[in-house]
């Protein structure tokens, strides 16, 4: 089994930021060879590295810090107004956490929701064969939140369990239930399963400042960033 100490890394060539326009970046990944069990995987993600699929990365861009990993400390999480909101507008919905499979339903879902909200990205169009690379390939120890309402699936989070936290992989949903904020809603499950499981730490991926898409993180108080090797609470 591979340790920190024995990991190979690679980077990418430069390429167009998929976040900032007229950026170039840079992506640093774990050797694909190498055996990533979860307790690696956990101090990996403790040290900023996100996970895709069996790919373990974070941005390496040369003159640039834009991408800043980010965490939820659960036990000292408060909600605000318009979360709890949406958490009481979802009372109406069935939770079921399920293993980590390829499921025809699933991927309906996903599909219908990359090609109505994401048909100007990367990701576009979706497939089956994208689908099982970027989410089943590679998880060690996780698992689909399944969130149904009247038994219709409307979304799936996608969660990865770490020594040290959880980590919240991707959320999809019906292009047609926005009002319901179900990314958010998936978080704040995610907060409350952390604190019942006994896990410090809710990981959300990175946090670009400059990205309007990702300011819904910055609603998650307190957030804590990664600057320099250590975390600590963001204050903006």
């Amino acid at each position: 089994m591979s340790s920190l100490k024995t990991l190979i890394f690679f980077a990418t060539p430069e390429h167009p930021c998929s976040y900032l326009e007229g950026r170039q970046a840079t992506t640093m990944f774990v050797d694909p060879r190498a055996r990533v069990d979860k307790s690696l995987y956990s101090q990996l993600t403790e040290l900023g590295f996100r996970r895709s699929g069996s790919h373990y990365y974070r941005p390496h861009c040369r003159g640039c810090n834009a991408c800043i990993p980010v965490r939820i400390p659960v036990e000292r999480f408060q909600p605000d107004r318009s979360q709890r909101r949406i958490r009481k507008a979802n009372q109406d919905l069935d939770l079921t956490t399920t293993p980590v499979r390829f499921d025809e339903e699933i991927y309906n879902l996903y599909e219908r929701y990359i090609n109505e909200r994401h048909h100007d990205g990367d990701m576009y169009p979706a497939s089956r064969e994208q689908f099982t690379s970027f989410l089943i390939e590679g998880s060690i120890d996780g698992f689909f939140l399944e969130m149904r309402r009247e038994g219709h699936l409307i979304g799936v989070a996608v969660v990865d369990v770490l020594d040290n936290g959880l980590s919240a992989i991707y959320t999809i949903f019906e292009p047609g239930e926005e009002k319901r904020s179900l990314g958010t809603y998936a978080i704040l499950w995610q907060v409350e399963e952390a604190c019942r499981r006994g896990l410090p730490h809710l990981y959300l991926g990175y946090w670009i400042r400059q990205c309007r898409k990702m300011n819904y993180k910055t609603r998650f108080r307190p957030l804590q960033q990664l600057v320099n090797g250590r975390w600590v609470d963001l204050v903006s």
